[in-house]
């Protein structure tokens, strides 16, 4: 399996709606706390944009909803990978991502046969409080060496400039929130995304 080289996360159907035709072909829906039926009108319509960009779509979390809703890629952060029916995603036909921060993660991870894994936050983040110092690049190199061929995502404080540092070390995709939905032009620079990561994605 490939993954793009530009790993967009937003956390609406609408960012998808807007972002997603300018040319992201992997997208994240990361939504936290809200109840089902938006939940649901939410991956409605994530999946409607980006069949129609053919966009990968990958729900975060919500792996039985996914499931109902007939999406075909899910990620899991360990807490989330503990309490979910690995055999009904399998059974279901989900390819699984799943996140790590520290080698006992990976282990875990690994345990559950992933499609990919991700490794953050490589520098500090300003998304959500983390307990794990930033890996650096130089953990990224770690982590392509314990997993071989499996695709590896990079996660945390990257930037578009940060982007080739990160693919150039290990990684197949690099993942971006606040880079882009906080900058003043997401458009614009959803567009530098695509340009700094284009080295990566014309290869294989």
């Amino acid at each position: 399996m490939k993954l793009d080289p530009f790993y967009l996360i937003v956390d609406s159907a609408e960012w998808i709606e807007r972002l997603v035709p300018l040319g992201v072909k992997l997208v994240q829906l990361r939504i936290k706390d809200r109840p089902e039926p938006v939940l649901r009108e939410e991956i409605r319509r994530s999946k409607a944009a980006c069949a129609a960009a053919a966009c990968q779509l990958i729900i975060n979390d919500y792996w039985k909803l996914a499931i109902d809703e007939g999406c075909d890629f899910i990620h899991l952060g360990q807490e989330d990978l503990a309490a979910a029916d690995l055999a009904a995603i399998r059974c279901a036909g989900l390819k699984l991502g799943l996140s790590t921060h520290d080698p006992s993660e990976l282990e875990t991870a690994l345990g559950a046969a992933p499609d990919y894994v991700a490794l953050g936050p490589v520098w500090p983040t300003i998304l959500k409080e983390m307990k794990w110092a930033p890996q650096g690049v130089e953990r990224l190199a770690d982590w392509r060496r314990r997993v071989g061929p499996m695709p590896l995502v990079a996660i945390g404080g990257i930037t578009a400039e940060r982007a080739p540092l990160v693919l150039e070390n290990g990684a197949d995709s690099a993942a971006v929130v606040t880079d882009i939905t906080r900058n003043p032009d997401p458009e614009a620079r959803t567009r530098q995304w695509l340009a700094a990561t284009a080295p990566w994605r014309s290869v294989g």
